[in-house]
């Protein structure tokens, strides 16, 4: 009985993996398909504040204090992608959905 709940959370976790995926994909050709440039400005912008959230994660704060404001928001999202990564890195490569 172990195994197929084993094997019914992997199928869930696969299937959520490439609804993910896709979505992803969906948002990004979509944007595009829209404006270009303005893609191209959000993703650029995106990457600033995930290097920000990586220097201010891996760096830690200064003595006494905690992480404010900016830092603690890019801190946060950097470390949600790096989770969605890793969740898609290990779920959806068998994805034959796309």
């Amino acid at each position: 009985m172990e195994t197929v709940g084993e094997a019914v959370a992997e199928a869930i976790l696969s299937l959520l993996a490439c609804a993910l995926l896709g979505a992803l994909a969906l948002i990004a050709y979509l944007s595009w398909s829209f404006s270009p440039p303005l893609t191209l400005a959000g993703a650029g912008l995106l990457a600033l504040a995930l290097s920000h959230g990586a220097r201010s994660t891996f760096r830690g704060p200064g003595k006494g204090r905690g992480r404010r404001g900016l830092a603690a928001v890019t801190s946060f999202a950097f470390l949600l992608t790096a989770a969605t990564a890793v969740f898609l890195m290990f779920y959806a490569t068998g994805c034959g959905c796309l």
